[in-house]
């Protein structure tokens, strides 16, 4: 059975290389929590709070991040194949080489975050995102997938 931290306070508890597939951390508080290498594949982070969290290698296929706080987070080479992040803060987060194919950013807030080397097929085209719309963002003439 799937783990249940809903809610929980869980500042800067080390998960890493962890097996969290399908945990429910909805509005948990993971700022600055170490989740590197960890599985959170179909994990529920709606509303968590995961400033400046440590999320590099960490597996979020499919997972739903809305509505949560991922500013200043480090998600380099980390794979949101499929992930929701709508609504989501991802101002000032390192995504360099992130995976964020056919990934739902309706709403998000990019600003300010790196994207050099990511991979963003099929998630801002659907949507209708192109460049200009990244507006502060960092990396963007190395990103795969988007619109010119």
């Amino acid at each position: 059975m799937p783990e249940d931290y809903s809610g929980q306070d869980l500042r800067g508890r080390d998960f890493s290389g962890q097996d969290l597939i399908g945990a429910n951390l909805f509005n948990a508080n993971l700022t600055e929590a170490n989740l590197t290498g960890a599985d959170l594949s179909g994990a529920v982070l709606w509303g968590a709070n995961l400033s400046g969290a440590d999320l590099s290698g960490a597996d979020l296929f499919n997972a739903n991040l809305n509505n949560a706080n991922l500013s200043g987070a480090y998600l380099t080479g980390a794979d949101l194949f499929y992930a929701t992040l709508t609504d989501a803060d991802l101002s000032g987060a390192n995504l360099i080489g992130a995976n964020l194919s056919y990934a739902n950013l309706i709403g998000a807030n990019l600003i300010g975050a790196n994207f050099t080397d990511a991979d963003l097929s099929y998630a801002l085209r659907r949507l209708g995102i192109n460049r200009a719309d990244m507006d502060g963002a960092e990396g963007l003439d190395t990103v795969k997938g988007l619109i010119d």
